[in-house]
């Protein structure tokens, strides 16, 4: 039995040295670290394998590596962005396999864009030439990136992995940043009542191994400071479930981890801009926090989520704008009770940083490209 393991320990040595194949099956780009002069190159092999990125501000010249040794098959590998308003091209490596060169956007001095979706789980065979054409150098969701993780063929992780085939340029083209909603992490069916077993994934396991994001992860802020914004992703969804076996995210009480980070994260924000993400109705979050969270949120520029099929947009107390997307757009019609815009189509929201500038837009747009409604956003005051 010993000489058995031997020679096979030795044979893996062998083929780990000499080239073996491990196919690549998928690329995408995410943020691991609240920095955007970084950017992680994620993708799969059917075996493990080891990791290489060969990268380079010309195609033909890929000068610069990044590796790691160890065999996985979901591979994380961060680079460094040194310049700003360039295109860099890069492959991948594991084993003897390689892929076809690539090419995303550096961050710009002059014009960022960024794009946010939501509920892109239900709208996976939606056209998105508009969003493309968009052309954004980041790409942000509000939650719900999957229906499930218990379709089968689509269990755990290869949910997120059916969401990257859906779109393979696009991800391979431009960093992605999701944020959590309750499909993200629904292990087994819902039912029409609370069954004995846990339905979600509080912890989010498989989201958190696929996607390499800041922090903790399933919450997170990112900075970009040449546009003096910050993003902060936060873990709301269903949280009228909680304590129940359909609980869904992490503790949001006043007195929870998350709240007081929260809290934290936005007293000491000092960009001129900062947005909050989450997936849940801003409504029910004021309802069952009798308004703690809505302290904090009116600190910030915005609000952002992903939880009603439609475009909604208020103005909240205190004139803090409120923005719900959906990429589906074919809910039902419930708007927020401030609402002043509101559509039942298909949607997207394209925010526009100008470098300098004291003011920002955000739009929302549908499908087809046209812009469906437009709020100008001024920088927070000291």
């Amino acid at each position: 039995m010993m000489s058995w393991i031997m020679r096979s320990l030795a044979i893996l040595f062998l083929t780990a040295s000499c080239g073996f194949t491990a196919p690549i099956e998928r690329i995408w780009l995410t943020h691991a670290s609240n920095d955007p002069s970084k950017i992680v190159v994620n993708w799969e092999t059917e075996v493990p394998a080891n990791s290489v990125v060969e990268y380079g501000t010309a195609v033909d010249q890929l000068g610069e590596r990044v590796s790691s040794d160890d065999m996985v098959t979901l591979h994380h590998v961060e680079i460094p962005l040194k310049q700003r308003d360039v295109v860099y091209h890069y492959r991948v490596r594991s084993g003897g396999d390689a892929s076809a060169v690539a090419s995303f956007k550096g961050y710009p001095s002059k014009e960022l864009r960024v794009a946010i979706v939501g509920d892109w789980g239900f709208a996976l065979k939606k056209d998105l030439t508009a969003l493309v054409k968009d052309d954004a150098h980041l790409l942000m969701t509000a939650g719900d990136n999957v229906p499930s993780l218990h379709e089968k063929d689509r269990e755990g992780t290869r949910a997120f992995s059916a969401l990257v085939d859906a779109n393979r340029a696009l991800f391979q083209g431009t960093p992605l940043m999701p944020i959590l909603g309750n499909h993200d992490r629904e292990v087994t069916p819902r039912g029409p009542r609370p069954p004995a077993h846990a339905v979600y994934d509080v912890e989010a396991a498989a989201y958190r191994e696929f996607f390499a994001l800041p922090g903790d992860e399933w919450k997170w802020h990112f900075d970009i400071p040449g546009f003096d914004v910050r993003f902060i992703a936060t873990d709301l969804n269903h949280i009228q479930d909680f304590g129940t076996t359909w609980q869904t995210c992490h503790a949001w009480q006043a007195d929870s981890p998350q709240f007081q980070w929260f809290a934290e994260t936005m007293a000491e924000s000092k960009s001129g801009f900062v947005f909050t993400l989450m997936n849940e109705k801003q409504s029910q979050v004021g309802g069952l926090t009798k308004g703690a969270w809505h302290e904090h949120f009116r600190k910030g520029s915005a609000l952002i989520t992903g939880f009603g099929y439609f475009a909604d947009r208020a103005v909240l107390t205190g004139g803090l704008p409120y923005f719900n997307t959906c990429l589906k757009g074919d809910g039902a019609n419930y708007k927020d009770p401030k609402s002043e815009f509101f559509a039942q189509q298909d949607n997207y929201l394209l925010l526009t940083f100008s470098a300098g500038s004291p003011t920002m837009t955000v739009q929302f747009k549908n499908l087809r490209g046209e812009v469906l409604d437009t709020t100008h956003i001024s920088k927070r005051k000291p």
